[in-house]
């Protein structure tokens, strides 16, 4: 080929690659402006807003910040919460200029995955005000306790290798592997056989520490019982209460290796997430320990401050409002928990979480502590969908993950038979077992970071969002598919809403599919495959049902309950293997069963679209919709 005619096609192509890049630019920017109220400006400052390069996206502080510093030199990196952007100021617009020329449009490589970053300059960057939370009341954190040597000494007391289970009941959990020493917790019952201690007391290498912790005050008595958890990265322990009979008031939990955070849940709804660096005491007393559950969620990185920020006595940043956050990758670690055999009933001032005083010592099978009531207005609406949806998704994530690994088949049949080069939004993708079907331009949202990590872990684009409220421009989708997410939404009103907002999405002509879980499990005398027994639901006065499991439903609006398998360990379940017994915490989710026809019925509200099919697959209501042409 001619060499100028060779350079005339790289200049074309050069010139095709900087349009779609502006083309994506200016997406982005009206994206920001639709969702988020972030303006752009047409004139070059010195702060700009980076598209994609947040930590809703999987990337860290220090990722960015390295590209981004590139440039020039960079005054503030805001990295707002969960938020799929950040902000960045330089110190001259000249600076800002070089980004803007050479970042837009580049890939960032974060860890497995990549993000391709998209700036535009904005007047100034405002965000809120970072805020400390108060501690629940009794919970103290004591950072540096144990030295790196003395962390040594006692990861080193722990062998591991043995196979001796009448020592130390060392288990092999999925979520984690632990050892008892002193007493075994048994998690059949959530109890301790008191009459039956372990031929292995706790370690000596324990004793120096548990001398100090009496001497600083922390505790008036020595431990009798050591559980010694050791979480892999990705892994975790669902939240819980220890039990009130088994163990006296206050509870050591020394954390050695990784930091992690782990969250404490009122049950009024408050949530305070607390990180924990390694070589950290946590001590738990009063309300902390008795009537906040603490879990910590599995996943492979966390949220954390990317430097310690002060903080008042007795509380923590509130990682909702920072916005010096970075990204945390999980790495091995291991607890010590240390607790005093109780041997009188407990008299706490918490009868509702007391099994002395009558509160069930297991999770129930049956309701949850306080079994909510139908929502009255939009706040109502929110805070049920966000205790009985979003934490409850956030907390199983894992375990759903490994039971959702089957497309099911019309979904396949919907998604292959679109046009080549078809953009695809799957909205509510879960761990996004829809993502890889159709190698076309397909992206995917889900309101539960879990299960969006999850995604990101297998290669997919996908980021967190709330339903409601897409942050994707109007009209750019040939196609979406909401598959079992519109039943979660607890009034008429919010799931109207989240059917608009798919039929936004679409371009004109595009087509929606939409799967809802149906009232009639039995249909056409076809019984889905979800139906085993005949039990109905428990009703509860004024209060929402609870589900039985496997049965038919008697009512629409109903809490289904999830049991953490915590004991199974990957792939047992399509083994066939014999499983260790082992704590099952339940969770329960709120769902609206719909009638037949109800779902064409909601549909019909929207307009400019219309129902090009409907029908009924493996116990679920499902509607193909088709937007209406120019």
């Amino acid at each position: 080929m001619d060499s100028s005619v060779e350079n005339n096609v790289k200049t074309v192509r050069r010139s095709k690659e900087e349009k779609k890049v502006l083309r994506k630019q200016l997406k982005a920017s009206h994206t920001l402006l639709k969702h988020e109220g972030i303006s752009t400006a047409a004139q070059p400052t010195k702060s700009l807003v980076v598209a994609n390069g947040g930590l809703g996206n999987g990337v860290s502080r220090e990722g960015l910040s390295a590209a981004l510093k590139e440039m020039g030199e960079v005054e503030t990196l805001v990295m707002p919460p969960h938020k799929p952007y950040a902000f960045v100021t330089y110190r001259s617009e000249e600076s800002a200029r070089n980004a803007h020329v050479h970042l837009n449009g580049q890939m960032l490589q974060c860890g497995e995955n990549s993000v391709t970053l998209y700036l535009s300059y904005v007047e100034s960057v405002t965000h809120e005000e970072e805020t400390s939370v108060p501690l629940p009341e009794g919970l103290a954190l004591v950072e540096d306790f144990v030295s790196p040597e003395e962390e040594a000494v006692l990861l080193s007391a722990i062998d591991w290798s043995s196979t001796n289970d009448d020592i130390t009941a060392q288990k092999a959990l999925k979520h984690r592997r632990v050892k008892h020493y002193g007493f075994e917790f048994r998690y059949d019952n959530n109890n301790v056989d008191k009459d039956k201690p372990l031929p292995a007391g706790l370690p000596d290498e324990c004793l120096p520490v548990l001398e100090r912790c009496v001497s600083n005050g922390h505790i008036s008595m020595m431990p009798d019982q050591l559980t010694v958890n050791q979480y892999e990265s990705g892994q975790g322990i669902p939240p819980h209460v220890d039990t009130h009979s088994a163990f006296e008031d206050t509870i050591l939990s020394l954390s050695l290796g990784a930091k992690t955070v782990m969250d404490f849940c009122h049950p009024d709804g408050r949530v305070i997430a607390v990180v924990l660096p390694g070589r950290s005491l946590l001590l738990m007393k009063g309300e902390s320990r008795y009537l906040w559950t603490h879990g910590i969620t599995p996943r492979k990185f966390d949220m954390v401050p990317a430097c310690d920020p002060p903080s008042p006595a007795g509380s923590r940043p509130d990682l909702g409002t920072q916005s010096g956050l970075t990204l945390s990758k999980r790495g091995t670690r291991t607890s010590f928990t240390f607790r005093k055999i109780r041997h009188e009933p407990c008299r706490c001032a918490f009868p509702s979480a007391c099994d002395s005083q009558g509160a069930p010592s297991t999770p129930s099978l049956s309701l949850p502590p306080s079994p909510p009531t139908l929502p009255c207005c939009r706040a109502d609406a929110a805070r049920l969908e966000e205790e009985y949806v979003h934490r409850v998704y956030d907390a199983i994530a894992s375990h759903f993950s490994n039971t959702r690994h089957s497309p099911w088949p019309h979904v396949c049949h919907f998604l292959t038979s679109l046009p080549p080069r078809s953009v695809l939004a799957d909205v509510g993708c879960g761990n996004g077992k829809y993502l890889g079907v159709n190698p076309d331009v397909i992206v995917g949202c889900d309101r539960s970071s879990a299960l969006i990590q999850i995604c990101a872990e297998r290669g997919f684009h996908a980021f967190v969002s709330d339903a409601l409220s897409v942050p994707l421009r109007t009209a750019s989708c040939d196609a979406c598919i909401s598959i079992a997410v519109v039943h979660h939404f607890s009034t008429q009103e919010r799931r109207l809403a989240a059917v608009r907002e798919l039929v936004r999405l679409l371009k004109p002509g595009g087509r929606a599919l939409i799967y809802v879980w149906a009232f009639e499990q039995e249909y056409n005398k076809q019984k889905s495959k979800y139906l085993k027994e005949n039990n109905k639901d428990r009703v509860t006065d004024g209060k929402l049902s609870v589900h039985t499991n496997r049965t038919a439903f008697n009512t629409q609006d109903l809490l289904v309950p999830w049991h953490l398998k915590e004991g199974k360990k990957r792939g047992d379940e399509e083994s066939g293997d014999k499983l260790e017994s082992s704590p099952a915490p339940v969770f329960h989710r709120y769902y609206h069963v719909f009638q037949q026809g109800e779902l064409e019925q909601l549909c019909a509200q929207v307009n400019g679209v219309k129902v090009q099919s409907s029908y009924h697959d493996q116990g679920n209501w499902c509607v193909i919709l088709q937007k209406d042409g120019l």
